[in-house]
């Protein structure tokens, strides 16, 4: 339960780490990079603390397609990316294949 917890929180902090990214410009701005490159860094450590307790697989499984699918939802909700069908159908397919790799690994 509490990996679960972490898992959530990790990736919404890489997901808001992505978003800010535009703002980083290209790590040429020295504060927005460097809020980057710290919230990278405490959401790869949630995670190696996560793996203690759930399979590297399955965490990482619902890490990046999660995460995936957050960006592009973020992309398109903040930062004036499109989302066509096409974008809409392959991050379904993300999202599906991320539950049944959770589901597997819970038992």
């Amino acid at each position: 339960m509490l990996a679960g917890v972490l898992l959530i929180v990790a990736i919404a902090i890489e997901v808001v780490c992505t978003a800010l990214l535009p703002k980083a410009d290209g790590f040429s701005n020295p504060l927005w990079s460097a809020v980057v490159l710290l919230g990278y860094g405490v959401s790869i450590w949630l995670l190696t603390v996560i793996v203690r307790t759930m399979p590297v697989s399955v965490a990482y499984a619902i890490w990046s397609g999660l995460g995936t699918a957050l960006v592009a939802v973020v992309g398109y909700a903040f930062l004036g990316e499109q989302l066509g069908w096409v974008k809409v159908v392959s991050l379904s397919m993300i999202v599906a294949g991320v539950v049944g790799l959770n589901l597997v690994g819970a038992h």
